[in-house]
């Protein structure tokens, strides 16, 4: 098995915004193309910030990188994505003012 961590700072007035994104765009194609999502959660900072992150599972390293390969291949669903930006500023702006760092870390289980 593969694990991805997907990681977000995001400012809290973008919460909502950017959770509604995740549920109503992102997790659909994700989940057509074969990803599993183990979870999604949030934990708000103290710096009027708040961290969110999904741990994703798939069978190997490489049936991850064809799933995100198709992903990035669904024209319907980049366009969908294109939208979203466009509908809050553009994709510059969204990563300039409201997502604050984003990382996509593979993780390793520590129990054998």
């Amino acid at each position: 098995m593969f694990y991805r961590r997907k990681f977000y700072i995001v400012k809290n007035e973008f919460v909502e915004v950017f959770n509604e994104h995740f549920n109503n765009t992102n997790l659909h194609n994700q989940q057509k193309h074969g990803a599993r999502l183990i979870g999604r959660w949030m934990k708000e900072n103290d710096d009027h910030t708040t961290e969110i992150f999904a741990i994703w599972e798939y069978d190997s390293y490489e049936d991850f990188k064809e799933i995100e390969s198709n992903v990035r291949n669904d024209k319907a669903h980049v366009k969908r994505v294109q939208d979203w930006y466009q509908r809050h500023g553009g994709k510059e702006t969204v990563f300039k003012e409201y997502i604050l760092e984003v990382r996509n870390e593979e993780i390793k289980s520590t129990v054998e």
